[in-house]
């Protein structure tokens, strides 16, 4: 991995007050840690945002330059503190490292190549992993590692153990965690039959009723007899 290089100076005093001023002159707060004590310093905001923008993977490494000292120290990026509401930078954590003993970083996982279950079985693909803990030497970190989801079909699903670390990277999750799936269409609502209803018509003649005229004269038969 190509380290990138990041000027810091140190500072002096800590707290809101020395952040606040800080600030109003440009400058964001920040840490270095890893060493034998922790390091703070004052750093260009738009020199972290610029380094970031030309990041290719989930770590960046770097090399430090601090005022007055003509060493440079090789540092990854911890943590960074952003403003809820205005998303400025407010302060950045730094891990100082050596060059020739393994650190555990998170890496981001992609997904390769069209899955047959989404190609040929109109699936969704589901990225259930989008992390990966590793331990390699800083100079190895990798700018991801790939899923090859080209074989999958829908309910098949790629781990862990399926992934392919480059040469010095050891991946540290669970072999048998889930990484990727393919999943089933949604089924569509289907919707309720509805019932047949009848022509207008005649209506069906239960009991034939004859005329009342008719009702009369055979009852006035009957009387006679």
């Amino acid at each position: 991995m190509e380290l990138r290089e990041l000027t810091v100076s140190r500072r002096d005093g800590t707290g809101k007050a020395v952040a606040k001023r800080l600030r109003k002159e440009g400058l964001v707060p920040g840490i270095i840690y890893g060493g034998a004590a922790p390091v703070p310093v004052a750093l260009d905001p738009r020199h972290v945002m610029r380094l970031l923008r030309y990041q290719t993977g989930s770590v960046a490494l770097l090399s430090i330059k601090m005022d007055g000292d003509p060493t440079h120290r090789a540092a990854i990026i911890r943590d960074l503190q952003y403003d809820p509401v205005s998303e400025a930078l407010l302060h950045v954590d730094l891990q100082e490292v050596s060059m020739d003993r393994a650190i555990t970083v998170t890496v981001a996982v992609q997904h390769v190549g069209e899955a047959a279950g989404v190609k040929e079985q109109g699936g969704i693909l589901q990225m259930i992993l989008r992390e990966l803990q590793v331990s390699c030497l800083p100079g190895l970190i990798p700018q991801r590692i790939e899923a090859d989801v080209s074989a999958l079909r829908i309910g098949g699903i790629v781990t862990v153990a399926d992934l392919v670390a480059p040469a010095g990277v050891r991946i540290l999750n669970d072999p048998g965690q889930a990484v990727v799936t393919v999943a089933a269409p949604m089924a569509e609502e289907v919707a309720a039959p509805v019932a047949e209803v009848a022509a207008p018509g005649e209506p069906e003649v239960l009991t034939e009723r004859k005329p009342k005229a008719e009702e009369s004269e055979e009852a006035d038969k009957k009387e006679k007899k």
